[in-house]
């Protein structure tokens, strides 16, 4: 018995660090040239069915202009528990974030998609400007928003 509970013991201890192992994944997202203040910017992530599930970062310090951010917003509920500690300054016309944060390897290729929703003062919102898989084969490959990302990329 003590043999067994031993042995359960290990392969527990082997097992959770596998359970739990994440990525760093970096994030870039290249605003376009625009007239205008920065753009808040909320990166984050959906499970396959397109339910909101993680907030990876937001560029923006003004809570108050975080309901622009209008996918993200309903997602995440405005929960300060969902991005604080993730937050940055806005990203001025034609500049570029980039950003590494930690991503379970369990959502990588597990249907999981990176969402990108922008806004900019007296400037359209753009809901899920950029919407994009999470996946091994969508590393490195840049795609265009439908507002102002010019790019966005990611990188393990």
């Amino acid at each position: 018995m003590k043999t067994k509970f031993m042995c359960l013991t290990l392969a527990t201890a082997l097992a959770l660090p596998a359970l739990s192992q994440a990525k760093p994944v970096t994030l870039t997202t290249e605003l376009s040239a625009y007239s205008g203040d920065g753009a808040y910017v909320a990166l984050y992530l959906t499970d396959a069915s397109g339910q909101y599930k993680r907030t990876l970062w937001i560029a923006g310090k003004k809570p108050k202009y975080y309901k622009h951010l209008a996918d993200w917003a309903r997602g995440s509920s405005l929960n300060k528990a969902e991005y604080d500690g993730m937050t940055g300054a806005s990203v001025s016309s034609g500049k570029t974030l980039k950003v590494t944060v930690e991503v379970a390897d369990a959502l990588i290729d597990a249907g999981y998609q990176i969402h990108i929703d922008t806004a900019v003062e007296k400037k359209r919102d753009n809901r899920s400007e950029v919407v994009v898989p999470l996946t091994t084969d969508g590393a490195g490959k840049p795609t265009a928003g439908k507002g102002y990302v010019k790019a966005f990329t990611y990188s393990f």
